[in-house]
């Protein structure tokens, strides 16, 4: 007798999850809309401080007829410089070197030239954060040998607190600006879009003109220089700018 199979069940496809339609992202209104319409403000700092640096410029010269001597006196007067203005220590932020040339003076001999003299020079610049050594520095470098002095001119450090305070002075008017706008429609700031820093400057350097050119002057070291009494410089205040602009949304006013 034979056996009749058992029939076995057909399997099922697995269901597959049906798949969402991907939301649609809000679209972004730039200027506003009635639902939420936007007021976009300007604030501005401005701020009149005391400089907290000046430098000055020093140009050393010499002069002779030989080229090494003229050469050697530079020298010599650019050691003795750059000790005097070392020897104030930490008041002293910066000090370069600049330039150095030695040039030949031409005059004319028959048909021909020859050199007449050499002149010598030397530019070096300072920067120093203390106004009472400033004064007796130029001072003491006017009554140098051949050294002309230019300056002071007056700055903010680049890391500056003032700057970060004209900021936020900037920051706080754009808000209270933006407050007032709403005020007048009777409504009131929703949420902050956008702040943009349009800028935050400070104004040329102040230039207090002292210069001396004294090739006559005491030796340097001098009695007369150690004597010299230090000149009175005011320094000139520096004006910091700051704009930011801004954007909020503002909860819809009635206007009816």
């Amino acid at each position: 007798m034979t056996e009749t199979p058992t029939p076995q069940p057909t399997p099922q496809p697995t269901p597959q999850p049906t798949s969402q339609p991907a939301p649609t992202p809000a679209t972004h209104h730039p200027y506003g809309t009635p639902d939420t319409p936007h007021v976009t403000v300007r604030g501005e700092a401005h701020l009149e401080v005391d400089p907290e640096l000046a430098h000055i410029a020093i140009t050393l010269t010499a002069r002779g007829t030989d080229r090494r001597t003229t050469l050697d006196d530079l020298t010599h007067r650019n050691t003795t410089t750059l000790d005097l203005i070392k020897s104030y220590g930490d008041t002293i932020e910066k000090l370069e070197t600049g330039t150095l040339t030695i040039n030949p003076e031409l005059t004319r001999h028959g048909r021909a030239e020859r050199i007449r003299a050499y002149h010598g020079h030397i530019q070096l610049t300072a920067t120093l954060n203390d106004f009472t050594t400033l004064g007796e520095l130029i001072t003491r470098l006017a009554d140098h040998d051949l050294t002309r002095i230019d300056g002071p001119w007056w700055s903010l450090r680049p890391t500056s607190p003032h700057h970060a305070t004209a900021r936020r002075q900037a920051v706080r008017e754009t808000l209270q600006r933006a407050r007032e706008y709403a005020e007048a429609l009777d409504t009131r700031l929703g949420a902050l879009l956008e702040l943009s820093d349009t800028g935050t400057r400070h104004s040329p350097l102040g230039r207090a003109a002292f210069a001396e050119s004294m090739p006559y002057a005491a030796a340097a070291g001098g009695a007369e220089a150690a004597d010299a009494a230090p000149i009175n410089l005011e320094p000139v205040r520096q004006n910091i700018d700051a704009q930011v602009e801004a954007s909020f949304t503002l909860i819809p006013p009635a206007l009816g």
